[in-house]
């Protein structure tokens, strides 16, 4: 996937970012590579992305806005088949999905726990996974649907009962 510079981009479990420069470094051997600067939004750290391999660590635009539509079906979805599983399992399961980056998996992560919140109290991880989880996806809603993180955090306290 191409980017350039001033693009937004998403990097998987640290949310959206933008391409501050490409550079090209001096690798192991003498190999020269070409590297996306990217500079995380909510916490400023930097990333560098080799240009060969966005597509291997997950780097990919904001969603669209039919995305943010089946984003929303998601989380207002409430027949749901949550197993009963230890805690770590699930957790487990839960981080590989927002490792994933998409949006698709951390709304069903958001959405789930929030449910599982409303049964009985979660554990520490659980309690920070759902802030990431709600972190990620209000970021790039916003920025997909040119709007204010407060309009999509309104918009998702109607759709979860919130």
């Amino acid at each position: 996937m191409s980017f350039k510079v001033g693009d937004m981009a998403v990097y998987p479990a640290h949310g959206v970012g933008v391409i501050q420069s490409i550079e090209t470094k001096s690798i192991s051997g003498g190999t020269r590579e070409s590297f996306f600067v990217l500079r995380i939004l909510d916490t400023g750290i930097t990333i560098m992305v080799p240009v060969n391999n966005t597509d291997q660590v997950g780097l990919r635009r904001i969603m669209d806005a039919r995305a943010v539509t089946s984003v929303y079906k998601i989380l207002r979805a409430r027949e749901i088949d949550v197993e009963p599983k230890p805690w770590n399992r699930r957790y487990r399961q839960y981080m590989d999905k927002l490792k994933s980056g998409s949006p698709f998996e951390i709304a069903e992560v958001l959405r789930n726990l929030l449910l599982l919140k409303g049964e009985k109290a979660l554990s520490f991880g659980e309690r920070k996974m759902l802030d990431t989880a709600r972190t990620l996806l209000v970021k790039e809603i916003s920025l997909a649907k040119a709007t204010t993180e407060e309009a999509v955090e309104a918009d998702l306290r109607r759709f979860l009962n919130l």
